[in-house]
């Protein structure tokens, strides 16, 4: 690929197997929040608490995804075809999920699979996807779940429609905007690597210009999933979009912050979304009550 060029998704040829199981993947990706099941039950939680959520959960959501994925082989599978592989979810590979039928065979199809909790402090998930293109097939999938608690403060984690993406296509247009984002950008460093890395061995592209650590944040990139995000913080939690539960959170987040100066600085959020005085205090008044129903935090797996 011409590096100075704008990037374009990789082409899939008609007849290899996987561009057809691929098609259907991305199917039961989208009908996987419907699977989903969590043994997970939070029954409370301080609100100060809630921005930790995705560290203290996001690793056993994305287990049980894996297995939501594979509860869907009526979708992926239709045939029985592929009786003998399952999905495999190694923490420390990349690819971390893996369509394979045994450890020593080359998998399938290989999908980076993240965790979103919907309500976390940066309103967009802060993951950074720094593998390099050459470390993905053209048929490997980022995943992105956005995950809710059910009652919002309480009950089990949910799942909303992802964000489903061809991982060497996103890993190219990340390095495009990174090397093109200002006159002064530097070239990405590309390390010797191929699909399916062996653990430890180095796969990630390297930002020379890079001191605040921002590279492989994709959700920052302009025009691969920024659209997606904002759509997605539209989504309803108990009536209310996510964005307004977090711009909330965010002001009882703050230390030395009292009850009317929270409600002060809501009324002017409010203001400059085009809502009024009374929007505003009644979300204050519904989400005091939610509030006030956190004890605890309870879980079980």
């Amino acid at each position: 690929m011409n590096k100075d060029l704008k990037p374009e998704r990789y082409e899939l040829p008609d007849g290899d197997e996987r561009t057809i199981l691929r098609e259907r993947i991305i199917k039961a990706l989208n009908a996987v929040p419907i699977y989903f099941k969590s043994p997970v039950n939070i029954k409370g939680v301080a609100v100060t608490d809630l921005f930790s959520m995705n560290t203290l959960l996001g690793g056993a959501i994305e287990d049980q995804t894996t297995q939501a994925l594979n509860d869907t082989r009526n979708i992926w599978d239709p045939d029985g075809k592929y009786s003998e592989y399952f999905f495999k979810r190694y923490s420390e590979s990349f690819p971390d999920v893996r369509l394979e039928k045994g450890v020593d065979q080359s998998p399938l199809i290989g999908i980076e699979l993240k965790g979103w909790y919907l309500l976390s402090k940066e309103e967009m998930p802060s993951f950074r996807f720094r593998a390099s293109a050459d470390a993905v097939t053209e048929w490997d999938l980022l995943v992105v779940y956005p995950w809710s608690l059910s009652d919002v403060l309480s009950g089990t984690p949910k799942l909303e429609i992802p964000y489903i993406e061809q991982a060497k296509y996103a890993a190219d247009y990340r390095t495009y905007y990174w090397e093109h984002r200002n006159p002064n950008a530097k070239k990405v460093v590309h390390p010797d690597t191929h699909p399916y890395p062996n653990p430890g061995s180095k796969y990630s592209d390297i930002a020379k210009d890079d001191s605040s650590g921002n590279f492989g944040i994709v959700a920052r990139v302009h025009g691969l999933m920024d659209d997606w995000v904002s759509d997605t913080m539209k989504n309803k939690l108990a009536g209310i979009e996510a964005k307004w539960w977090v711009k909330f959170f965010k002001l009882f987040d703050e230390k030395g912050v009292n009850e009317q100066k929270i409600k002060s600085q809501f009324e002017k959020i409010a203001d400059t979304e085009d809502h009024n005085k009374k929007w505003a205090d009644e979300f204050y008044g519904l989400i005091s009550q939610l509030m006030d129903l956190r004890v605890v935090l309870v879980k079980s797996f």
